[in-house]
């Protein structure tokens, strides 16, 4: 992930936070200068250094930040991700908006972590979805990634993916299918949603090369991948939680897409503790 490519998020939590200043410490700092840990307090998978120090030189290219850990390495409790060195005053300007990036990102790769040790062994592959934090896609699926995931689509353009609504629209599966060839291209994945195996069989004539399989229980899933016999990429969606995770991979499907990667993964906590003089 190029800097550039966050520089400006990083530019807006700050507005929001220091648009009117920090009334707390340009009271009492001046020119004090001081050092400060970054510090696990959960285990999980670190994600979002590079972007706590670039909050930290924006507040003040004088700050130091040193880190100590990389993207993508597991963490402890205890363990310090990274000190900070420079005037005080800036190091606790920064301090809440850094945590916030590093915690919600370290959860998010955590999570991604888990379910693809989770999935381990089955041939299928973990993905996320669009069902991210507005503004934040690029940094919550770059933390998908860094925890071992694959990202799926990143907006409307990348690949043709026909929903329960299109289909309704449309008429039919066949309808939306032959629309999406006649207008986008032949060359263009078409990924279609289906809620049933008559679904799949339709989708199956249309020639789509991805079959989505929403929200189908898992007995109905591994009969649908018997279905499919390879004609098609099977992706399962809806409903698949941390608890089913394994089971809904064994029944052979491809690939895995998992909402509450990034729409509701619970942060990693983190502190910032100043080193005493």
């Amino acid at each position: 992930m190029h800097l550039m490519q966050f520089r400006s998020l990083v530019a807006a939590a700050l507005a929001e936070d220091l648009s009117w200043g920090d009334i707390t410490s340009d009271s009492i700092f001046t020119d004090e200068m001081g050092r400060a840990f970054i510090t696990a307090k959960k285990a999980g998978v670190a994600c979002g250094l590079p972007v706590a120090a670039e909050v930290f030189s924006q507040v003040d290219p004088c700050l130091d930040f040193t880190a100590s850990f990389r993207d993508g390495q597991e963490i402890k409790p205890g363990d310090c991700l990274a000190e900070l060195a420079g005037p005080l005053a800036s190091i606790l300007k920064g301090e809440r908006t850094a945590l916030n990036f590093l915690q919600r990102l370290s959860g998010i790769a955590t999570a991604a972590r888990a379910a693809v040790v989770a999935v381990a062994g089955t041939g299928a592959q973990i993905v996320d979805t669009r069902k991210t934090t507005p503004g934040f896609r690029l940094l919550e699926k770059y933390a998908v990634r860094v925890g071992g995931a694959k990202n799926h689509r990143f907006h409307l353009g990348d690949m043709a993916l026909i929903k329960d609504n299109h289909i309704r629209g449309a008429g039919s599966i066949g309808a939306a299918v032959s629309r999406v060839r006649a207008r986008a291209g032949f060359p263009l994945k078409i990924e279609v949603e289906a809620a049933t195996l008559e679904d799949v069989r339709e989708s199956l004539k249309a020639g789509v090369e991805v079959i989505m399989l929403d929200n189908m229980e898992v007995g109905l899933m591994a009969e649908a991948v018997r279905l499919v016999d390879g004609r098609a990429l099977v992706e399962a969606s809806g409903g698949i939680t941390r608890e089913n995770l394994q089971e809904v991979a064994a029944t052979g499907v491809d690939l895995i897409s998992l909402g509450y990667l990034t729409h509701s993964s619970p942060a990693l906590d983190m502190t910032l503790n100043l080193v005493d003089p």
